[in-house]
Parts: structure tokens; sequence; C-alpha cells
């Protein structure tokens, strides 16, 4: 069983781990929702503990994005004297159970294991299955639906391509809702989003006493998603010394634990993606070219959003739908000037750059049409060099002095105020970072 605790305050923490600890249970701390969503990205944990105020992003917006992504851990929201109508609204909005502060922490401890031991583990560990993010009319998306409905009944080995962004995930959801396999679990990993020491262990698992600190038996998601997909997000981050195993798994589908003896076998659907060049990769020595071609049974390339425009105006309708019941609102569209920015607007972030700007728009419209003065369309971060620049319509509200800023915060809450993994994410030296500070006067 493993914890991820998320409190600003640090003796909670503190006191929190020291108590699971003595419980024989592992655990990880957040001092903020930035971070915890950055660990929730990179490890599986049992279950949740989070505060309900904290600077950055506070409990019930990580609790919203938790439920946005899938997943399905219980969560536990704790809250001061006067918080407990936010807390109701936690529980309505997806947590597990909520406690005042100052609490027990033994029987929070009790609570906690109460609820694990509750929840079945399948249900625990597999995305949530969501209605169909699959969107889009255009002849690219209508041909890319054609062969999954051909692929999925089949159970071939697929391999999705296509920048970051353009639904690699939401394609691999759709493999499986049509496959043989679809009311087994959907399991997703993204490479390389786990640190490289943990990666075989997440993946295949381990015996008690595999290595330091193997105090009991994993089970990997291999065996996690037996009788249903696993989705292997970013394949091309994956090391080489780790290649050679995934391959002999797909040749032999059988797996053994770390520190086993035992071949286990596994019926697992797998599904690989990546924003790289994989060909490339394997032209560099960098990825193996026997994995390759087991990989690419079935290649499946998503164009970018730039690229099939007119699935634009279908994206958008489904995104404000969903916003609308995530958030209560009730939007009911855009006014034809924003829907024609919205098309003419490079979004080279893709479809993920698309739902942060209408997110965003949701919020600050005063009414319940979305206007062109509603959308902050800056030109993406993500903009290849090569690409040629394109005019886009930057808000007088929002200053270039004021994104930096934004952007600083948010990496220095991501990280926990760390300076050198910030200034590796912002991609700036921790010098230049630490100049930023204290020209912005940021104080976390």
């Amino acid at each position: 069983m493993k914890i991820l605790i998320c409190d600003d305050e640090e003796n909670i923490r503190n006191v929190m781990k020291r108590f699971l600890a003595l419980e024989g249970i592992e655990s990880d701390t957040a001092e903020n929702g930035l971070s915890a969503e950055r660990m929730l990205r990179s490890d599986a944990y049992d279950a949740l503990l989070v505060d309900l105020r904290m600077p950055g992003l506070d409990g019930l917006s990580l609790i919203r994005w938790m439920k946005a992504e899938g997943f399905r851990m219980p969560v536990i929201m704790i809250s001061a004297h006067g918080d407990i109508t936010d807390a109701v609204t936690a529980l309505k909005e997806g947590a597990s159970d909520y406690v005042v502060k100052p609490f027990d922490p033994e029987e929070l401890v009790i609570k906690i294991k109460n609820l694990v031991e509750s929840t079945n583990m399948r249900n625990i560990v597999e995305g949530e299955k969501k209605e169909s993010g699959f969107i889009g009319e255009s002849a690219e998306m209508s041909h890319i639906r054609s062969i999954i409905q051909k692929i999925a009944p089949s159970g071939a080995t697929a391999l999705i391509t296509g920048e970051s962004g353009t639904g690699k995930e939401v394609v691999a959801r759709e493999i499986h809702a049509f496959s043989s396999v679809s009311d087994g679990p959907f399991m997703a990993i993204n490479i390389g989003g786990v640190p490289e020491n943990l990666l075989e262990s997440e993946l295949f698992g381990y015996e008690k006493g595999a290595f330091t600190g193997a105090d009991r038996r994993k089970t990997g998601l291999f065996e996690l998603a037996s009788g249903g997909t696993l989705f292997l997000d970013e394949i091309g981050d994956m090391p080489l010394s780790l290649q050679v195993k995934i391959l002999r798994v797909l040749q032999e589908k059988r797996i053994t634990r770390l520190g086993g003896t035992m071949q286990m076998p596994i019926n697992a659907r797998i599904v690989a993606a990546t924003n790289k060049d994989l060909e490339e990769l394997v032209r560099e020595g960098k990825f193996r070219e026997d994995l390759f071609y087991r990989l690419n049974v079935v290649r499946i390339h998503i164009p970018p959003l730039r690229e099939r425009r007119s699935d634009i105006p279908l994206l958008a309708a489904y995104i404000v739908s969903k916003y609308n019941r995530q958030m209560g609102m009730r939007i009911t569209g855009f006014t034809p000037d924003a829907l024609e920015a919205l098309k003419n607007h490079p979004f080279y972030g893709n479809v993920r750059e698309l739902e942060n700007v209408i997110e965003r728009a949701m919020i600050f419209t005063d009414g319940t049409v979305i206007g062109q003065e509603d959308l902050d369309l800056r030109s993406s971060m993500l903009k290849k060099s090569e690409s040629p620049a394109e005019p886009v319509n930057v808000p007088e509200a929002l200053s270039l002095r004021d994104i930096e800023r934004c952007a600083i915060i948010n990496a220095l809450h991501r990280w926990e105020g760390n300076r050198t993994r910030a200034a590796e994410e912002l991609g700036i030296s921790r010098r230049t970072l630490i100049s930023k500070i204290a020209e912005y006067s940021i104080d976390l």
C-alpha cells in the first residue's frame, strides 16, 4: 500500500508519514496540489490524503483534475473547522471521506486502511471508463476511426504516433472500447514520466525482499492489465536496457517479477504511443529494431489539429459540454467571431491547448456565450522553430511579464520550491531563475 499525503503544513505531512510508517505503509508527501499532480502522473498510489486549502492548486481543484483524468483511488479531504461546506462539496466532486483538523492520526490511518481495503484493486488502478473523447468528422479522423474498428477485435499490437496533445491516449481507449477485452481494465503508464530505476518494477512488479525497501510483494502493470489493455505512452523514452525485456514479454506473453523465479502468463493487449520518430531512433541505435517491428504491427498516425481544422467546432462543443458538467456552468457555445478565431489559430499544442483555451474562457466569460474577447490565444510555447510565424491575437490585459511570472510560480509549485528542477522544466539556467524570482518578488 502506498499513500500520497498532500498538505502545505510540513508538520502534518511529517506526522502522517510517521504514523503510516509505523503501520508498515509507504507514503510520499507533496506540499501543494501542483506538486501532487506531478507525482500522481509519475507514480501509482492506493489513496490520496489532501488538504482543502493550499497555494498553487487547492484540494478541490486537484480532485476535479483527478476525476477528469480518470484516477479512481480513494481520496480523503482534510478540512479546517470553517471549511465543512467545502468538504461536503468535495464529497460531491468525488472525495471518499473527509476529516476535520485537528484530527487523531491513529484514527485517520484506520480510515485510510479501511477505504483502501474496501476498494476493489482493479477499480483502484484501472483508468475510469470515460465517455468517448474521440471527436472529429474530418477525412483524417474518419480514416482513423475505420482503422480502429477493423483492428480492435483482432487483438493486434498497435503503435499510435503523433505530436503531443493530439489525443493518442483517446485513440488507445477507443481501441480498448471496441475490443473483445473492453470489460477488462485499461491501464496506462507514461514511460517518460517514471524514473528509469522505478520503471521496471512498475511494469513487472517485484517479490518481497527483491531489493532494499521491498517489504511486500508488488503487482506490476502487466499483471494488473491482464484481461484488458496496457497502454505504453511515450514508448520512445524507454531505456535500451529495458527494451529487450519488453520484447521478450511481447514474444512469450510471460513475465517474471523482480526478485522472482516463476514465469507468469499475461494476456494484456499492448498499445504503444510516441511523439518521436522511432525509425530515426532505430537508425541512431537508441531504439531496438526488433522491438520496433513488434510494436509496429498496426500504425495509426494522428495528424496535428492545425491539419484538420474542420474538427475544431466539434471538439470545442465537446469540451464546453465536458466542463459544463464538471464546473456546474451553462455555457451554450461561441459567438461566430470566437469560433472563427479558434479555427484560424495554429494550436501547436493541439487538442490539449484547445482544451486549456476553452476552459480558461469559460471561467472568465461573463455571459453564457464565449466571445472572441474571452479567448486567450497566445502563440503556443510548443511552436516548432522551423514553423512559419503566424499572426495571433494577444489580449492586452495579459503582458509578457504576467505570463512569465505565472509560469515560474507554477513550475516552483510543481517542484515544491526546488529551483534546479523548476529551471530544467522552464528551459532556463538556475541562475536565471533565481534572478527572475528576485525580479518578480516571488515568495512561495
